[in-house]
């Protein structure tokens, strides 16, 4: 035995047998846990893993063992399980070996050997080559055993709960019941069956059966009901080979291939085509090849003399598979193959594509076509010399889809191309009937190959070329849809307009609401659909300028109708009080169209205006002179009125009404001349032109600055004095009273002066005590020290500490008359250089209008001392002023530190 993970470690057991007992054959578990060693003694003996001498399996006695089926999914290290053995005379057994350490050297290892089949082929008895036993899905479990000629099947479930009655239901069958077999007439003398697991712990997908007539081979379908080989095939022995002379000794199963062993070589053949892959012969010098065999769990593959192992390792089985499979047609699964070869896989498509050509597939072709490196032309030339547009669409969309952002010219010429295909497909179908179908499915994949994410940036780039590719075909509909995708909203706008359809064109703009389009389209529109297009500017709302809408509304609102200016002046009525709009065209605007249409509202607008000219948005000049041309005379008084034009606004309301002209009479509230004069006009027109004294009456009373004397010159001399007797009497009680008010504000007068006559005598004889020790409130030094100030409120402050506290406070004005009035005042101190100054020369110098040295000082005293400085008007606006300096403050602040 050889652990290969101490390979330089061989352990060799001995069998224990002083007798002529040779090897015949040897059986070991997939796992490597179990031995069993057949004699040519028709005796049999067991060697565990974990153990270092044989067993004898005493009831396997008597038989001579040719094959033996595992237990893949009961097993353990330290039992088989319930396993198969085929024996020489074609008998099947169940047995069971079992070992544990209390018992190593005690019972025997074989728990039961009982009889439970035979196999037989036409001739009688036959060996038992090879067992598997496999399980399927829903619990079957499946047997496949096989003789020299004959490969059998065994179907069935093993009970719930019943393992240890191991496989005896299986084989329970009636005696005139056979079991599934395959059989060949010729025979090698003996069988042998390999299966191939692609995963680890895994079922066997496919087998190959060497037997006489060749290589069986096929796959395993585990969904089968009773027979689980499908796909098989007879794969004959290489031509060179002589069977007669030189037969195949053991046979191993790859993914793709099956190996020979023969006595001097090993070949292999490809399980797709048959061929001979590969050959490697061995030299004399190593012997005869006794039998090669594969490991399940890691695929290797081992030979074996009786002097030498070798060991195969499988590399890259499936680098050619591609071809094989794509020269069978299958090219499914050779691109399965070559996927991660792109140059492979382009042979594997182009071949596909020709052989879906030939057969005359061609939409399939074309897909495979493109997915190739072929030169196009040739494919797309293929495809036109065939006639089979449709399939040339299909490769163009699909080469399209393939092509890079970056390749711009390729996306272009397709992207035209499959537009030109696309359109005459259409031309061609519109016309029947009987393709309707059709023609409604290509008219969708044609707007979806429009509208395609990918094809978006290139169909914009080229949609003036689009465009007229699809006005030479006439197909207005994909026009406006491709339009609508490219958003060239302004071409659908147009289109609508050209065929009268004018609301599908508004409702196009009221979709996108672009200003611009909006601005060139409505003065269309609106000659049709006026009351659609002033709503839809009204739901714009602020988005739109009204100004840009003007021509549109002139050129509408001059052909004619007081229906079609009506609209006009909804929308700009939304814009003036909803908008609150206050550009003045939309105001004249608006008032030039109630000055033609609605007087009223033009009335009721100017009205709401207000009679604040800097708070009117319009031109009241512009809406003077259209009230005037259409002989609103009500408009213009009230223009003339905001326009404080009162003399104009009272003529032209006594053309009018009185009560207007009186109202308008009244506005001059700050000039009572003007007011007087205005009522005049009123009263002037009620003698005159009315001729009615008791109106004048009226108008008398209702102002205040009109007397009877002010209206008598406009009566006529034959008005008696009976009509405004009560007037005058009025007039002469008012005058009456005014003369007694007067003289009772003269004798008011007098006392006054009176009592002011007598606090300036009693102020002349004021005076205040002043004591030795009082100081200054200023700079608290004795006050008498120096010349100082004695106010009413009993604070006394030195002059100069007085002029100190005032100074700053003073205006500008005052500091520079008091600057100059103390330099004057110092000039007339100064002392003469001569010690007697003539007393002419004094007199003649104040001769000439200078002020004298006693008035100076009452001047500085009126500016200085007008008030305490602590107690007046001059203490109240210094409040917020701080205590301390912000120039010096900083310097304050340190001296503190």
């Amino acid at each position: 035995m050889l652990d290969l993970a101490k390979a330089d470690e061989p352990n060799q057991v001995e069998l224990g047998r002083k007798d002529e007992a040779r090897v015949y054959k040897l059986f070991l578990d997939h796992t490597g846990s179990h031995l069993v060693i057949a004699l040519n003694t028709s005796e049999c003996v067991y060697l565990n893993r974990n153990a270092q001498k044989v067993r004898p399996l005493s009831r396997w006695k008597g038989h001579l063992i040719e094959s033996v089926g595992w237990n893949k999914f009961l097993g353990s290290e330290t039992n088989t399980g319930p396993i198969l053995v085929g024996t020489s005379q074609g008998h099947i057994y169940e047995a069971e070996i079992s070992i544990n350490e209390g018992g190593l050297f005690g019972t025997t290892p074989d728990q039961y050997f009982r009889f439970i089949y035979n196999l037989e082929e036409e001739a009688g008895p036959t060996p038992v080559c090879c067992l598997e036993i496999e399980r399927g899905i829903d619990g079957k479990c499946f047997i496949i055993a096989t003789t020299h000629k004959r490969l059998f099947q065994f179907v069935g479930k093993i009970p719930e709960g019943a393992d240890q009655q191991g496989f005896g239901a299986i084989f329970s069958m009636p005696s005139n019941h056979l079991p599934g077999f395959r059989e060949f007439p010729a025979s090698l003398g003996y069988s042998e069956i390999a299966f191939y697991t692609p995963k680890l712990r895994s079922s066997p997908n496919a087998f190959a059966w060497m037997m006489g007539n060749g290589v069986l081979y096929g796959s395993l379908d585990y969904g089968r009901p009773d027979s689980i080989l499908s796909d098989e095939q007879v794969w004959e022995y290489p031509s060179d080979v002589d069977i007669s002379v030189n037969k195949p000794i053991s046979i191993v199963l790859t993914q793709f291939h099956f190996l020979l062993l023969f006595p001097d070589q090993v070949k292999a053949v490809c399980t797709l085509n048959g061929q001979v892959v590969f050959q490697d012969v061995f030299l004399d010098k190593f012997g005869s090849l006794t039998r090669m065999i594969k490991d399940p769990s890691f695929g290797q593959i081992w030979i074996h003399t009786e002097k030498v192992v070798f060991r195969y390792n499988v590399q890259r089985e499936s680098r050619d598979v591609w071809k094989m499979y794509m020269n069978i047609n299958k090219f499914d699964l050779a691109k399965e193959y070559c996927k991660d070869r792109p140059e492979c896989l382009d042979v594997v498509l182009a071949k596909e594509a020709e052989h879906c050509f030939q057969n005359k597939k061609f939409l399939d072709s074309a897909k495979c076509y493109a997915l190739t490196q072929n030169f196009f032309e040739e494919i797309a030339l293929k495809f036109i010399e065939a006639k089979q547009e449709e399939a040339l669409m299909e490769f163009l969309l699909r080469k399209l889809a393939s092509l890079k952002s970056s390749e711009k010219t390729q996306l272009t010429l397709l992207t035209t191309w499959l537009t030109e295909l696309y359109l005459n497909r259409l031309g061609m179908l519109e016309g029947d009937p009987l393709k309707q179908a059709l023609y409604l499915k290509t008219r969708d994949d044609f707007r979806s190959f429009l509208g395609s994410p990918r094809n978006k940036d290139c169909l914009f780039n080229n949609r003036a070329t689009i465009h007229e590719l699809l006005a030479s075909h006439g197909d207005t509909e994909n026009m406006v849809h491709f339009a609508v995708l490219m958003h060239d909203y302004e071409r659908v706008i147009a289109h609508h307009c050209q065929h009268d359809n004018y609301s599908a064109a508004l409702k196009v703009l009221s979709k996108i609401k672009d200003e611009a389009l909006f601005y060139k389209f409505s003065p269309v529109l609106i000659q049709h659909i006026p009351k659609l297009v002033v709503d839809a500017w009204i739901e714009m709302g602020k988005q739109l300028d009204a100004r840009n809408l003007i021509p549109a509304l002139v050129n509408y609102s001059q052909s004619g109708s007081t229906q079609q200016i009506s609209e006009a002046i909804r929308y700009l009525e939304f814009c003036v009080y909803e908008l609150k709009e206050t550009h003045q065209a939309i105001h004249n605007y608006l008032l030039s169209l109630y000055a033609v249409c609605d007087p009223k509202s033009l009335l009721i607008y100017l009205e709401n205006a207000g009679s604040y000219s800097d708070k009117i948005h319009c031109d009241l000049k512009y809406a003077l002179r259209l009230c005037a041309e259409h002989g609103h005379h009500q408009a213009c008084v009230h223009v003339y009125k905001v326009m404080e034009m009162y003399e104009e606004a009272v003529d032209l309301a006594l053309q009018v009404d009185v009560d207007m002209a009186k109202s308008c009479a009244d506005l001059p509230e700050e000039d009572e001349e003007l007011r007087k004069k205005l009522w005049l006009k009123i009263a002037r027109h009620v003698v005159q032109e009315e001729k009615d004294v008791k109106k004048a009456m009226v108008c008398l009373s209702s102002c205040n600055l009109l007397k009877i004397e002010d209206v008598l010159p406009f009566f006529p001399d034959f008005v008696t004095i009976d009509h405004f007797k009560e007037a005058i009497c009025n007039s002469l009680e008012a005058y009456n009273k005014h003369i007694e008010e007067l003289k009772t504000e003269m004798e008011e007068a007098t006392q006054s002066a009176r009592r002011i006559r007598e606090d300036i005598q009693e102020m002349r004889n004021k005076y205040g005590s002043v004591e030795s020790q009082e100081k200054c409130a200023a700079c608290d030094f004795p006050l008498l020290n120096r010349p100082f100030y004695l106010f009413l409120c009993g604070h006394m402050f030195h002059y100069d500490c007085l002029l100190q506290e005032v100074y700053p406070n003073l205006p500008a004005y005052k500091q520079a008359k008091l600057e100059d009035l103390q330099k004057k005042l110092s000039a007339t101190s100064q002392p003469s250089k001569s010690h007697h100054r003539p007393k002419d020369a004094d007199m003649s110098g104040q001769g000439k209008g200078q002020p004298s040295r006693e008035q100076m000082k009452a001047d500085i005293d009126d500016i200085v001392a007008a008030e305490c400085v602590y107690c007046g008007e001059l203490m109240i606006r210094t409040i917020d002023k701080p205590f301390i300096d912000p120039q010096r403050y900083e310097s304050e602040m340190q001296s503190w530190l």
